[in-house]
């Protein structure tokens, strides 16, 4: 059994977000702390459809994020465990904190789009 302990990931920050992460077996393991609001509607731009395409589950711990679908959307909030079906947007609140499990594979894509759209925000343009 993979294991890993939230005191042994080092964070990354984003500016908007904290996130920390590490791989289990295939799945990615997010713990994401939101320090400003977060539309992920700008950071899923050049995906097909500009949308989510990786399944996600997880808890959130504190704070609430709505995700949205193509016919309506969810909100989840303190102490709600979700699964994240393909084909979502979500946003954040400011203070949501979240541990989420997703594909290594599948988030490795998306992980590419965001990264890519947070250097084009940022002004260094594309890698």
């Amino acid at each position: 059994m993979a294991t890993t302990s939230p005191s042994n990931l080092e964070p990354a920050d984003f500016g908007q977000v904290e996130i920390a992460t590490t791989e289990l077996d295939g799945y990615t393991v997010n713990l994401l702390h939101v320090k400003q609001p977060v539309d992920m509607s700008i950071m899923l731009r050049g995906l097909p459809g500009d949308i989510c395409h990786c399944p996600h589950w997880g808890v959130v711990t504190e704070g609430r994020m709505t995700v949205r679908y193509a016919e309506h959307e969810e909100v989840v909030g303190a102490g709600d465990v979700f699964y994240m079906p393909p084909g979502h947007v979500p946003t954040y609140d400011i203070g949501t904190r979240l541990i989420q499990f997703s594909p290594t594979e599948e988030m490795r894509i998306v992980d590419e789009a965001i990264m890519r759209n947070h250097r084009l925000l940022a002004g260094a343009g594309p890698a």
